[in-house]
């Protein structure tokens, strides 16, 4: 009988890090963007919800992120404007859409907070398609429209493929005025770099910068949306604790897979040695 062969010891995996600071400016930069685009005219909803019970929605390797024990779930409505690739210059039609999407809060195990998209609803069929195939994100083609009147904005999406069919939001918010000094909870919620998602069993982590929010307070006029029970949330008992409005800013997507802090700390102390 051969002697027994000694056994492969599992690893053990380094423990995650603490979340990195919040931050109303981006934490790193993206000198080589992967995306441009521009997000115009946005309405923040956002409800409290359990982390436990949005855990299993994240992708591998996030947990959810918090403030004071308590994560979010974010209903947030816009316009999408002149989607460009590489340093391009933006698309006129095709990068330029309504778009409404529902989100969670994540951090990885190296601390980046980031978002993780449940659903985007999208009126281009085409970025959908390639959103799909090319990142696996959860874009579905919808009808959507956008309509300001004065200081009142409308936002209406009725969804049309993968589905659920007929899935829909109408959202309507006043603007209010500027927001001077955002509180803990409003950078927390808006001041989010990067997103994360599954990739064929793999996280992916996209980075993102733009200038600091131009917030406004804003007051929720009317909101009937069955969204957030398809992207497999409960049906919120309230009225969202956060309303929110943004003109809204210039965003560059950088490559995936940027340094995580601890990738970044271990290079530099090479190059010290």
């Amino acid at each position: 009988m051969p002697p027994p062969q000694p056994q492969p010891q599992p690893q053990n995996p380094e423990p995650a890090e603490p979340a990195e600071p919040v931050t109303p400016d981006a934490p790193r930069a993206t000198p080589y963007p992967l995306l441009t685009q521009s997000w115009l005219d946005l309405a923040f909803l956002h409800w409290p919800v359990d982390p436990a019970a949005v855990a299993p929605l994240l992708p591998p390797g996030t947990r959810p992120d918090t403030v004071d024990g308590v994560s979010y779930v974010g209903l947030v409505a816009f316009r999408m404007h002149r989607i460009g690739w590489l340093g391009l210059p933006g698309l006129p039609y095709l990068g330029s859409f309504p778009e409404t999407n529902v989100r969670l809060y994540s951090v990885d195990s190296s601390g980046r907070r980031g978002v993780v998209f449940r659903s985007l609803d999208a009126t281009r069929l085409l970025p959908v398609l390639v959103a799909r195939a090319g990142f696996r994100l959860p874009y579905v083609w919808s009808r959507m429209d956008v309509r300001r009147a004065g200081d009142t904005i409308r936002y209406a999406s009725t969804r049309r493929w993968p589905g659920p069919r007929g899935a829909r939001s109408r959202i309507t918010v006043r603007i209010g005025e500027p927001i001077d000094e955002p509180t803990e909870l409003e950078h927390f919620l808006t001041a989010r770099w990067g997103l994360h998602a599954g990739y064929f069993g793999r996280e992916l982590y996209l980075p993102n910068t733009h200038p600091r929010w131009p917030l406004h307070r804003a007051e929720l006029v009317d909101c009937e949306e069955d969204l957030l029970v398809a992207a497999g949330l409960a049906t919120p008992a309230a009225a969202p604790v956060s309303v929110l409005y943004s003109p809204g800013v210039p965003v560059r997507f950088g490559l995936p897979g940027a340094p995580t802090p601890r990738e970044h700390s271990r290079a530099v102390g090479r190059e010290r040695n």
